[in-house]
């Protein structure tokens, strides 16, 4: 799906054609299960906006006694008016979850119901934060989504664009982690150091990389080439000698060293 320019103008939202088969995917919706009147007329089609409905639905989602929904919305808000590139990776995401999970047949799904989906855009808005220097709120923010969602993401690590974090339960990325555009990645997923370390310390994930779950990769210094790993794999030192195949997949059991998993794969 192509996306068109950002809205800007309370016109160009009106007429925003994302935002625009959201809405028309709830009026339908609400014809044919009519109990959720209520729920998608709050969530949907009271806004103006898809920047909007996202900030009030996360708001709500993350929100606690001591840090009310509003408080937390009017932040969410904040990045997306602030941010054109939060807007957009936003965007991108929510088309790629639609073009690449065979589960999710309207666009409003995701937006309401698929919690990757939710932990990664709340996780854009924390690095914002992060950025800022507005540390102990992103902490909050990560702290929320971790215990809303079951998925924890370090507020300075960075994503690239048209990201699906399919299903997404016990993924874990951290601090110096990068991953890279259009990658999908499903549940149990930890990207993380050997806890010993300092500085950069965690795996760098190429574009267009699918990583299926249930894997521990540990990796420090360059990206990782687009590849595919099955089964949970543990990545040491032994990734960076030369004899092991930029390109390849690999299948066994957690511990074992991964030159002893990778093959190469030519449909790789």
């Amino acid at each position: 799906m192509n996306l068109p320019v950002l809205p800007r103008t309370d016109s160009e939202h009106a007429n925003d054609p994302l935002w625009l088969q959201i809405c028309d995917e709830v009026r339908e919706l609400i014809k044919v299960e009519p109990m959720l009147t209520d729920f998608l007329t709050v969530t949907i089609l009271n806004h103006s906006s898809l920047e909007s409905a996202l900030s009030a639905h996360l708001g709500q989602q993350i929100d606690c006694a001591s840090v009310p929904a509003r408080v937390l919305c009017h932040v969410i808000s904040d990045a997306f008016a602030t941010r054109d590139d939060i807007r957009s990776a936003m965007r991108t995401d929510l088309t790629a979850v639609f073009d690449r999970d065979s589960a999710c047949e309207s666009l409003h799904l995701p937006l309401l119901y698929f919690k990757g989906f939710h932990a990664l855009q709340l996780h854009r808005v924390a690095n914002w934060l992060w950025s800022q220097n507005r540390r102990s709120l992103a902490l909050l923010m990560q702290s929320r989504a971790s215990m809303k969602f079951g998925v924890d993401i370090h507020p300075a690590a960075r994503f690239g664009v048209g990201i699906m974090l399919d299903h997404a339960t016990g993924l874990v990325v951290g601090e110096t982690a990068v991953v890279g555009n259009q990658v999908s990645i499903l549940q149990s997923v930890t990207l993380g150091g050997t806890g010993k370390e300092h500085g950069d310390r965690h795996p760098k994930i190429g574009d267009g990389h699918r990583e299926p779950g249930q894997g521990i990769l540990r990796r420090r210094g360059r990206a990782l080439p687009a590849q595919r790993i099955f089964g949970r794999i543990r990545l040491r030192d032994e990734f960076r000698r030369p004899h092991v195949p930029g390109t390849g997949f690999g299948r066994g059991d957690s511990g074992r060293s991964v030159h002893q998993l990778l093959r190469f794969d030519p449909h790789a």
